[in-house]
This record gives C-alpha cells, structure tokens and sequence, in this order.
C-alpha cells in the first residue's frame, strides 16, 4: 500500500512538473485598453448618466452609475481617475428619494419619501424649483438629470432664474451674477466642450421622448430637425483630435415598468370580471373604451373605489370615472413616441464612424422583455426582467435602473467598447451591486 501511494505521489510531481513547463501554450489573454486612451473618461448624458434612481439623485445612486463602474473596470487597463459631482456624505440623501418600507394587506407595495439629510441649498427665484448644493470642481460625469438633446445649446439652462431652469445642471456651474453675465448662461455643450475627453460615451435623447410619455401624452416631443441640429453641436463638441467615444441609443420606452406594471390587458380582465369595461381619456379629450394598445401608467390610481353618483365604482371602470389623460398613454401618443425614437435612433446610429462606436441599448432592452410571461435574460442563474421590483433592473420609479441594473449595462457598453477597438477591458461582477431593497423585519 506505501509503495502505492509512494509511486503514485511520484508520478503526480512529474506530471506537475510537466504541466507548468507548458504554461506558456494556455495563457490566457491579458486585459488591454487596445486602441484607447482612457488617461480621461467623461460620460454625457442624462439622469441615466447621474446614476438617478427610486425618483432621486443621492449619493448611493451616484456612486453606483454606470460612468462610475466603467470608469472602475477602465483603471485595470490604464484608465485614469473619475470624479463625479457626488453629494456629501451629509448630505448623503440628494434630492431625496424613494424607499420600499413594507407591503399592503393586498400585497401592493408601500413607497415612503426619504426626506432627511437633504443637499438642498434654497429655492430657486421661480419659488418653486430646489436648489441643490454646489459641486464646484470640474467633473467627467455630466449626467445632468431632465435635459434633452434639445436643450444642450439653451443659454440659461442651468441659471436660476424665473423663467425656468434645469437644477442639476446649475449645481455644476459658477455662482450666477445679478444681473447675469454670459458666463452664468453657459450652454450645456459648452461645458462638455470644456472637458476635454480622450474617451467618451455619450446617452442623450432619453428625455426628447420620455417626458411626453411619462405625463400621458402631455408637453412635446423634440423634433427631429432640432434634435439631429443638437446632436450635431454635441458631436463637434466631443470630437477633437485622437478622441474616440461611444454613442448610445434611445430604448423604447413603453417597454420599462413605468408603462408595462398596470398592463391594460389584465386591467381590461378585472373590469370584465366585474361586469364592467375599462375606459380611458385620450389625449384629444375623448372618453373611450381601452384597447391593449393603450398604457396605464404605473402612477394611476385605476381600480381606486370612487363615488359616481349613488354608485361606488373602481376607478376607470365607468365612462363617467374614466382614467384621466394624465394616467394614460393611449395608442396613438405611444405611436409618436415609437416614430420619434425610431427617428432619433437613425440620427444617433449615422454619427458611428471610425473613431465612434454605437450601443444598441434599444435591442438590449428589447431582449429582456417577458415571453410568455417568463425572464429572456439570465445572467450567473439570477433572472431579470421589467418587472416592478422583483425583476432586478428597475429602481423603485420604474424607469431608472438599480445599482445591478447599472451593472448590467456597464457591461454591455464594454463588451460593445471591446469589439469596436480591439480592446480587452474586463467586466464588471454585477452580482456585487444591489437590486431593490426591501424592508429589514
């Protein structure tokens, strides 16, 4: 038995010996930032780009950003520091948000306002828009949370001033003089002109479409003329020599948890088996039958008991108790959005060229979409979906991402960065960030 073990013991150093003399032949490939230059990394784009999330930006959402995790994975192939605009840890709560605290007796969930440990400064002079605390320095992450391709060359969007003005964006500027002088009306472009990448990426265009939807049809949609002139300026803006980055497209937004909860098939089923139908207000007025090609929004208060008349009746389930326009996208407000972004989309693929790529974050989410009321996405056997709260993706607003989600298209941006410049930029472990958090017992 010892001269068993003895020759096998042996045999198994000699074959060890042998295997790691042949090391060489099964290297791996190493990480490489190939055809980049990642010394400075700025990421434009909207309240995607800021890391917004549960219906607020604070400093756990920033910190989890998608710039931010890319920006982590880039410092492994020679990627330089990101600074972002970051709350204080003080002021850790932003702008404040939403926080899952428990269920109802009927299982719907319970969203509770976080209003301590605010960044709020004072009120703008229009007396009703925050001001949030100043981030003085120059930052790389622009995400500036409700600005469209449209407004990026409005002087003023970012002065408080009673006409109007983008909060977030006026954190990141200089104090603005009374009266104001031309450098308190620095255009968005400007500034992004001012950083000077020498890699970017670039998610703009959300917006021109989203904010028309989410109010039911309410507002504008950009137009196209004045959304491919904009893209234009953001484009020369970003390109100076040697300077590569990656365009990111505009997913449909009928497709995330904001339009997709209250799903109008399953609603117009509830009315039916209460002998009654599901009714809506269009967006020219008229009270109207629902078809499964309108949208109730996540926000609707459908199926609330109200009093019509004598009668108690769920909200929506009468023409005389119809949902409100506001509660609705009907079918043909959801067609424009689907033009327009289709519209947009072609704009934003014609800027790809030799030094900039294109994410097509329209198919991505497209392909995560339920099928038979079953997850297309699986990723290290854990499901994701569109879903409200148990799909993974989506924070507690049901159109931003959670931290995981984040995660997941940091990933998909670098494997789409890798393919286009031969690069090998390692991904992030996306089982490290969080999805929705619920209650501690």
């Amino acid at each position: 038995m010892k001269k068993f073990f003895y020759k096998s013991s042996v045999l198994a150093l000699m074959a060890g010996i042998f295997l790691t003399s042949c090391d060489p032949e099964i290297d791996t490939p190493s990480s490489s930032a190939g055809e980049l230059n990642l010394t400075k990394y700025v990421a434009v784009g909207n309240s995607l780009t800021a890391g917004f999330a549960d219906g607020g930006l604070y400093r756990s959402g920033q910190l989890n950003s998608y710039p931010a995790i890319m920006a982590e994975q880039f410092k492994l192939v020679g990627g330089g520091e990101f600074t972002q605009p970051l709350f204080t840890e003080a002021q850790r709560n932003g702008s404040g948000y939403l926080r899952l605290t428990g269920f109802t007796a009927a299982g719907l969930p319970i969203l509770t306002p976080v209003t301590s440990e605010l960044a709020v400064r004072g009120m703008g002079q229009d007396g009703r828009t925050l001001l949030y605390t100043k981030f003085a320095q120059p930052v790389q992450n622009l995400g500036v949370p409700g600005i469209r391709m449209e407004n990026v060359t409005t002087a003023g969007y970012g002065w408080n001033n009673p006409l109007g003005f983008n909060p977030y964006f006026e954190r990141l500027l200089p104090d603005a003089p009374v009266p104001p002088k031309s450098g308190a009306l620095t255009p968005y472009v400007d500034l992004v002109a001012a950083s000077n990448p020498t890699f970017f990426t670039m998610w703009l265009g959300n917006n021109d479409v989203l904010g028309y939807a989410t109010s039911g049809g309410q507002g504008n949609i950009t137009t196209e003329a004045n959304f491919k002139t904009n893209l234009d300026a953001m484009m020369t803006a970003l390109l100076k020599t040697g300077v590569k980055g990656m365009v990111i497209n505009i997913p449909d937004v009928t497709g995330i948890p904001y339009f997709t909860t209250k799903a109008t098939a399953s609603l117009r089923q509830m009315a039916a088996a209460a002998n009654a139908k599901l009714y809506i207000t269009t967006g020219t007025g008229t009270v109207r039958e629902a078809t499964n090609d309108d949208f109730v929004l996540l926000p609707s208060t459908v199926g609330t008991p109200e009093q019509v008349g004598t009668m108690t009746i769920p909200h929506g389930f009468s023409p005389f108790n119809a949902l409100a326009n506001s509660e609705v996208l009907d079918k043909d407000e959801a067609a424009k959005v689907k033009l327009a972004t289709q519209q947009f989309n072609q704009a934003l693929a014609a800027k790809a060229s030799a030094n900039v790529g294109l994410v097509d974050m329209n198919a991505f989410f497209n392909s995560v979409q339920m099928k038979e009321g079953k997850p297309q996405l699986s990723i290290n056997a854990v499901a994701y979906s569109p879903a409200f709260i148990t799909g993974n993706l989506f924070s507690l607003d049901g159109v931003h991402l959670t931290p995981r989600g984040y995660a997941i298209v940091a990933n998909k941006i670098i494997d789409d960065i890798n393919k286009k410049f031969n690069s090998r930029i390692p991904k992030a472990d996306e089982t490290k960030f969080r999805t929705v958090q619920f209650p501690v017992n």
